[in-house]
């Protein structure tokens, strides 16, 4: 007869396979109403029966073999500010504040919906992502910071969504890729329903002066082929075995096998990206460290162009 901790693991294990096979597109539960972009957006697309890429083996090296994954998010506080890139839900109330930017050529001139008490992700990037609810809109900027009384930032950009439409071809975002950040960081709120159902945000120290579908612009000067270009698509190898891993971690790396993770800007190598809350563990997103760069693989997503 099996134990009551035993049958206790293999239903938790069953309930993570169920909720992520059943679930699609999770909704953000203080914006009920909007999807975070559409089920065959980019984002949202499983990539574990694509094949893998012929340069896989060449860039997972220059990414780190022996380097553990990172879990840039958390909770508590990490040199006086929350541990990820946080974000608020605005509605069509809130005040709309003009914002200069030092990329303006490739900025989104409107004004933003910037609440009394936004939240800036502490840091170099400052980072404030802001999704509005009654709109279904997602606004994000980069580098934000009040100064004389006026709100600046490197650049900002908005997307609808309910739509799949990216940025002109050459423009960045919020983000050196030119990608959206909000539609890759892993979430409390999704970790506590059991699955997380899309790819995920994550960072390398160098990249290629290119970029494939679905990014829209590169930030590098290199050019040898074995670097990864922004957009570049990774997942957790199939027969990495995740059970001995606490549940936090398991939903993290199974949303790595099914939906994987994009080259979304210049930063320490296989830090992945998430939203801060309380509800994390840290303990138990500390356990990423142990699967190392080997166990990834490039994926081929030619299949997944438009």
């Amino acid at each position: 007869m099996k134990s009551a901790a035993a049958v206790l693991a293999v239903s938790a294990a069953l309930a993570l396979g169920c909720a992520g096979a059943s679930a699609h597109a999770l909704r953000l539960p203080s914006a009920p109403r909007c999807p975070v972009f559409p089920a065959s957006n980019p984002w949202n697309q499983r990539v574990d029966r694509l094949p893998v890429a012929r340069s896989s083996a060449a860039i997972i090296s220059t990414i780190g073999l022996e380097t553990g994954l990172h879990a840039d998010f958390g909770s508590g506080l990490w040199q006086g500010s929350p541990i990820g890139i946080p974000f608020d839900v605005v509605r069509r109330s809130t005040p709309r504040a003009r914002v200069s930017f030092e990329y303006a050529g490739e900025s989104d001139h409107v004004r933003y919906p910037i609440p009394k008490r936004v939240h800036i992700e502490g840091g170099s990037d400052h980072h404030a992502l802001l999704v509005d609810r009654d709109a279904c809109r997602l606004y994000e900027l980069g580098g934000l910071e009040r100064r004389g009384g006026r709100w600046q930032a490197w650049s900002g950009a908005t997307w609808s969504l309910r739509s799949n439409r990216l940025r002109p071809a050459g423009w960045t975002s919020a983000d050196a890729a030119g990608l959206p950040i909000f539609p890759g960081l892993a979430r409390y709120d999704e970790a506590r329903r059991g699955v997380i159902d899309h790819a995920l945000r994550f960072t390398v120290a160098r990249t290629r002066r290119a970029y494939v579908y679905p990014a829209r612009h590169y930030a590098s000067s290199l050019t040898d082929p074995g670097l990864p270009p922004m957009g570049l698509r990774l997942r957790l190898k199939a027969s990495f075995d995740i059970g001995p891993f606490p549940r936090q971690a398991r939903i993290v790396l199974i949303a790595l096998k099914r939906y994987g993770m994009i080259v979304a800007d210049n930063g320490s190598n296989w830090y992945i990206s998430g939203a801060p809350s309380p509800g994390w563990s840290n303990d138990q997103l500390h356990t990423l460290g142990r699967v190392k760069g080997s166990s990834f693989e490039v994926v081929d997503t030619t299949s997944l162009h438009p």
